[in-house]
């Protein structure tokens, strides 16, 4: 077994249980996160406006994708469709 091999199998606990967080908490994070990034303008007095709205796009995207494992994209799946008629 490589070596990364070895990490991944190791980090493998870990990344689910950040994906379950994100899931649990996705909504609270994002607040934190928007919290943050007003915080973090204002004692900047705008001067990096955008790429601090950048880096929250990106970390919210990346909280987003966290919580969707296993191909789950969130919403309920649809109903079966009907019989086709005889």
């Amino acid at each position: 077994m490589s070596f990364l091999d070895s990490l991944k199998a190791k980090l493998s606990p870990a990344k689910d249980k950040v994906s379950d967080l994100a899931q649990q908490h996705g909504g609270k994070i994002g607040e934190g996160l928007d919290k943050a990034a007003k915080t973090v303008d204002q004692k900047t007095k705008g001067k990096y406006s955008d790429k601090i709205e950048s880096g929250t796009g990106k970390a919210k995207d990346a909280l987003e994708r966290m919580s969707h494992k296993d191909g789950d994209t969130g919403t309920p799946p649809s109903s079966p469709p009907p019989p086709p008629a005889s």
